[in-house]
């Protein structure tokens, strides 16, 4: 039976357990023994014992009850998962004259146990999983597993057994004996098992009595109860290893140790003949859900390879739940998860977009701009996480990447410390593949809190990473194998037009490229030397940008753009001639358009070069002149390729009559950043000199009247 991950994600209660269930028929055999029918309703579909081998169902009997010795034992079950409810026939027997006395106090409407999976797939096979456990803390600092209430293992053996994980807890000296007066709070007792949600257990303790100098015998048809030193269990089931108790002993059916922030189990019950005395119990153990179980991504190495495989992920987004202009999320904690993907393990929400009133209502926004984040795909998840209904570690994968309303809860303590990675199709539901300023705002967010960001690009066919570029407020999506490259190197940069290619210079270009990667390996500048490798970033579109590219790939020279979206608009009002992105790019970035200004400001290039254009080219030029005027970028030399008198006619004018009229008085000496050169020759001598230290270059160079160095 398979059910909806959303109705999961609602529901707090473990899937290997039901609610307790109550009599609705009982009938007497003897003074110590009954037969009841018990009632299960409200049981969750997500109950493990609805899908795997009805014999691997059990009942399990209520703790307070096999605690007085009323041991229950299912003997016929039936299972109606249509409408979450189950029958079972129980056979009760009383150890002793206080579980006689219990027994007939015991009635219609009595709660006295609930059902345990013990689902073969779901037990712990490696003793390393337990031991990893006494190591780790929740967010909150609180033990994961703990004995004694530390988070040493002494008194506690571990074995692997029959190809599971056995652990054998010391028993403490003595047993736990009733006082006198127990018979009179009987009736009080069975009252109390009319209300489930009354602790019974907790009453039961005010009249226990622990005699430490009593030897651990089990004697015919008395309960004995004993005890270990209190085992606090958050990330596991645990059960009794029946089969491993000492010939003689059986334990009762209250066998199963739930999850719990506080003692999940000190106390047992056995019952039998033996002449031997008991030292320890045997605990076997079956793991949560995987959302539950609190397991560290850093211990998933078989998904972390998965996710390495394009093939993988691509198949895994194959599931998601159609049609494309849905948003669709899945959290993933488990290689076995991300593999068998199905669309129902996804959630999917319809596009929903709002007009916001803004400051002048603050409330109404406030009420929409929850409105728009409830409706978010990757919501419910996060809202998991946020309420500790998923503890595991994971990553999350959404067909389009998550809306930047979502920042709150993605850098909220619990998520950060749970979400380790997102991967996402498509930038933008409206947009393409183009983001906006508070996309590329919490993609910074989201790498400066350790959730690393992938691209699962359909287009091509790779996975790219978010990675931000060193002490500078931007980033790109880099191929995995190039990270390296990119955090480390020099960035030279093309501009031009995206109307011609300048196919004059390819030769030129394509030579002064390949001197720089040669010319690396004789300097020891800090930007260039034999262990910086070096980058190119273009605008990424057609003409210039495309040449610069693709010799930089034919190179094996990391190829970078910083993409804007050029597409019209309108088909019958174009504003600019659309651009596509060229086919020759390995890291990227992208922008809308009405953000041009800020994605040239986030070019950061090291080195400049300048072939022919038109407005867009001045622009950027333009703006690598302020950056060295107001020391946002050092003064490194700017290389203009061609025809000097081409540059004169671009330049000079605009050079002098700014030098005449005073207005960049003090910042004349830009004029000795910037050379155009007419070959690649002129080109490398120009760099050599720079890096060697022999350019003159800076506040204390020469000014040149045309505005820059013709060399």
């Amino acid at each position: 039976m398979q059910y909806k991950m959303e109705g999961f994600l609602s529901y707090g209660h473990y899937d290997l357990v039901t609610p307790d269930g109550c009599i609705t028929q009982i009938q007497r055999l003897s003074p110590t023994s009954a037969e009841a029918t018990v009632l299960i309703e409200k049981i969750l579909p997500t109950f493990v014992g609805f899908r795997i081998d009805p014999k691997k169902v059990f009942f399990n009997v209520k703790s307070t009850l096999a605690q007085l010795g009323v041991n229950g034992i299912g003997k016929e079950y039936m299972l109606d998962s249509k409408n979450g409810r189950a029958e079972v026939k129980v056979e009760l027997h009383a150890f002793g004259q206080l579980a006689a006395t219990m027994l007939e106090w015991l009635q219609v409407g009595s709660y006295i146990g609930k059902l345990f999976a013990a689902d073969e797939t779901r037990r712990v096979r490696d003793p390393d999983y337990l031991r990893r456990m006494f190591e780790r803390s929740d967010a909150r600092g609180l033990p994961l597993l703990s004995l004694r209430g530390t988070q040493k293992m002494t008194g506690l053996v571990i074995e692997k057994i029959e190809g599971r994980t056995v652990a054998f807890v010391s028993l403490l000296d003595g047993v736990m004996k009733y006082e006198t007066t127990t018979d009179g709070f009987i009736p009080t007792l069975a009252k109390a098992l009319y209300n489930p949600k009354i602790p019974t257990r907790t009453l039961l303790q005010l009249d226990q009595t622990w005699y430490p100098e009593m030897s651990r015998h089990v004697q015919e048809e008395e309960i004995l109860l004993v005890r270990t030193p209190p085992l606090h269990i958050r990330t596991m089931f645990g059960r009794v290893a029946q089969e491993l108790l000492p010939k003689g002993y059986t334990h009762t059916t209250a066998s199963v140790l739930e999850p719990t922030t506080t003692a999940s189990g000190d106390v047992y019950e056995l019952f039998g003949k033996s002449e031997f005395e008991l030292i320890d119990i045997p605990l076997e153990f079956y793991t949560l859900e995987p959302y539950k179980e609190y397991v560290y991504f850093s211990d998933r190495v078989q998904l972390q390879a998965s996710l390495a495989d394009p093939a993988v992920l691509f198949k895994a987004f194959e599931t998601a739940p159609g049609p494309e202009n849905k948003n669709a999320a899945v959290y993933v904690v488990k290689d076995a998860q991300l593999v068998n993907l199905t669309s129902e393990d996804w959630i999917s929400r319809e596009p929903r977009f709002m007009e916001f009133p803004g400051l002048t209502d603050p409330e109404r926004q406030g009420l929409m701009l929850d409105h728009i984040i409830e409706n978010q795909a990757a919501y419910p998840f996060l809202k998991g996480i946020e309420d500790e209904l998923i503890t595991s570690q994971g990553v999350l994968l959404v067909r389009y990447f998550p809306t930047p309303f979502l920042k709150r809860l993605l850098l909220s303590n619990l998520v950060q410390r749970c979400l380790r990675r997102i991967y996402f199709q498509n930038p933008s539901l409206t947009h393409g593949d183009y983001f906006s300023h508070e996309d590329r705002s919490l993609l910074h967010d989201l790498a400066k809190f350790a959730i690393s960001v992938y691209w699962v690009e359909k287009a091509t066919g790779r996975i790219l990473e978010y990675i931000p570029k060193l002490n500078k407020d931007t980033g790109m999506f880099v191929p995995l194998d190039k990270i390296e490259i990119f955090q480390k190197m020099t960035a030279f940069g093309i501009y031009g037009s995206n109307l011609i290619a300048e196919l004059n210079f390819e030769s030129e270009l394509t030579q002064l490229l390949k001197g720089l990667d040669a010319m690396r390996f004789e300097m020891d500048h800090v930007l260039f030397n034999k262990d910086t490798p070096l980058g190119l970033v273009t605008g990424g579109g057609p003409g210039v940008m495309e040449l610069g590219n693709r010799i930089a790939k034919s190179l094996n020279i990391l190829s970078c753009a910083r993409v804007v979206d050029f597409r019209a608009k309108s088909e019958t009002d174009p504003v600019v001639n659309e651009q596509r992105e060229n086919p020759y790019v390995d890291a990227k970035m992208t922008y809308r358009l009405d953000r041009l200004v800020e994605r040239q400001a986030e070019f950061h290039l090291d080195f400049p070069i300048f072939l022919m254009g038109g407005i867009g080219t001045d622009f950027e030029f333009s703006l690598e002149e302020v950056r060295r005027k107001i020391g946002i970028a050092p003064a490194h030399p700017i290389l203009l390729f061609g025809d000097p008198e081409y540059w004169k006619d671009k330049i000079t004018a605009r050079f002098q009559r700014n030098l005449s009229s005073g207005t960049i008085a003090g910042s004349e000496w830009i004029s000795n950043c910037i050379f155009c050169i007419q070959n690649a020759d002129q080109g490398l001598k120009i760099y050599r000199s720079f890096f060697s230290g022999a350019l003159n270059i800076g506040k204390n160079g020469p000014v040149y009247k045309e505005g820059f160095v013709i060399v």
